[in-house]
């Protein structure tokens, strides 16, 4: 009789959870996509052209942008994974400069294609029936392709992040469901100082030469599927 209650109750479990042994898989494969918000960080240094002018610039508002990726997972225990999920960003950037003295401004819109690897460690906690938290951390490598112009204000095309984020692996009868948010904190001044692209615009340098660094943050929202 107990044999019989106890066998009962560890199929009614069962068919409580929906993939129950997804996780004991060495690695697998998955895709995400997500949007995602770009930010610079601009530190002026105060510099005074021959005119008198001296400028500032910053990014004053976020503009959301498109991100897809492909993902290899690698199980190293029952709670921490590696994975690898490299991809492309797509965005954009809207700088603002103004003038302290005289109130001019100047507008440049920075448009970006990152090509990303990302390497994060992930760290799972139990499994409550088909929700599962998690946190992540690691490193994220990029590389912009698309074409540079020369234009007030230029980027390097590689940047070095930092990330951290945190979401849930939710188990649906066919696949792993996982909404995650992601802080990403850029390591590297990006700004290019090098513009002999503009020696025959020297009037576009003084924006530049007003910067003493700039560096990226982003701000990413992922569904991926596993």
């Amino acid at each position: 009789m107990v044999v019989a209650f106890n066998v009962e109750a560890r199929d009614f479990n069962d068919k409580l959870m929906n993939r129950p042994y997804a996780d004991l898989r060495r690695w697998h494969l998955g895709f995400s996509v997500g949007v995602h918000t770009q930010d610079l960080n601009f530190t002026n240094n105060g510099y005074v052209t021959e005119n008198g002018e001296s400028w500032f610039i910053e990014q004053p508002a976020f503009s959301p942008g498109f991100c897809v990726n492909g993902l290899i997972d690698f199980r190293l225990n029952d709670y921490f994974n590696v994975r690898f999920s490299p991809g492309m960003y797509f965005g954009n950037r809207d700088i603002r400069m103004y003038e302290a003295t005289t109130g001019a401004t100047e507008r440049q819109n920075i448009k970006s294609a990152h090509v990303v690897f990302p390497i994060d460690l992930k760290y799972s906690s139990v499994r409550y029936r088909n929700v599962r938290p998690y946190l992540v951390g690691g490193i994220m490598p990029t590389y912009d392709v698309t074409k540079k112009r020369s234009d007030f204000i230029k980027l390097k095309p590689t940047d070095f992040y930092l990330t951290v984020g945190f979401g849930c692996d939710f188990y649906l009868p066919f696949f792993k469901f996982n909404p995650e948010i992601k802080f990403c904190f850029g390591m590297t001044d990006v700004l290019e100082t090098n513009r002999p692209d503009l020696a025959d615009d020297p009037g576009k340098l003084k924006f530049t030469q007003s910067l003493k660094k700039a560096t990226s943050q982003m701000v990413v929202l992922t569904f991926y599927f596993e």
